[in-house]
């Protein structure tokens, strides 16, 4: 099994890093993104680490946008053109299947982490100290295991266009409320009540508080594990009543 696991990783791997403009794309709109909000919109605030904060949750955005829209779809796609049914027949588990699509998944979410940081470091200005930077990537990396089991959710649908329709409205909804675009002290109170319950501020707080120094707190952690538990169940009961019928 575990000589499986690492054959299917490297091909999953091979697979993505031999897809140039994928691998450019998932890379450049996030640099795209976080170089206008910083170096050509105007945000008034009073932060005294907003450049931190920003590049944090600019990255955090970008990891969550890539586990939820392109992990999804690329596993309705693989459904709809016969590959996973091929798949079905050869003696590997699904569970290694996942596994490889999710470590593939993972590298790629490193490189996003570092041209980002490096952008920030660069350009930006911002300035952290080597175990801020590490834990920072550790912890955006790790904690974006509870979106890649929603877009593991969302690659139950049964068609393209709908898997990425949803998925794309629910990861503007997560970064919005999440405060991944604007300090959540900007919303009005209720909006505040609600962005706190979802994990995607739980994901944002813990790299925020790198940033200024402290540890990630042990609740978001909890919060965010609670998340992957029901993300994985709902997508483990819908897969396997979707084989049985």
């Amino acid at each position: 099994m575990p000589k499986m696991i690492i054959l299917q990783c490297r091909a999953e791997l091979l697979r993505i890093f031999r897809n140039p403009s994928y691998v450019f794309w998932s890379m450049a709109m996030p640099i795209l993104f976080y170089l206008v909000y910083t170096r050509l919109v105007k945000v008034q605030t009073s932060m005294a680490d907003w450049k931190t904060f920003f590049l944090m949750s600019m990255t955090s955005f970008s990891v969550m946008g890539s586990a939820i829209m392109n992990y999804g779809i690329r596993i309705v796609q693989e459904k709809r053109s016969g590959w996973t049914a091929h798949m079905s027949i050869t003696p590997l588990p699904a569970g290694v299947y996942f596994i490889g699509k999710m470590v593939g998944q993972t590298a790629l979410h490193l490189c996003i982490v570092l041209v980002l940081f490096a952008v920030g470091f660069g350009v930006s200005g911002v300035r952290l100290s080597a175990w801020q930077w590490g834990l920072s990537g550790l912890w955006i990396l790790l904690g974006s295991t509870p979106f890649l089991a929603l877009g593991s959710l969302f690659g139950t649908m049964k068609r393209v266009d709908t898997a990425s329709g949803v998925s794309n409205v629910v990861n503007l909804i997560l970064a919005i409320l999440g405060g991944l675009w604007l300090p959540l002290e900007t919303f009005p109170k209720g909006m505040q009540a609600v962005g706190r319950l979802l994990p995607s501020y739980q994901y944002g707080k813990g790299v925020w508080e790198i940033g200024r120094g402290h540890v990630p707190p042990l609740g978001s952690i909890w919060i965010l594990l609670v998340y992957l538990g029901i993300f994985m169940v709902l997508s483990t009961y819908i897969r396997k009543k979707q084989e049985a019928s």
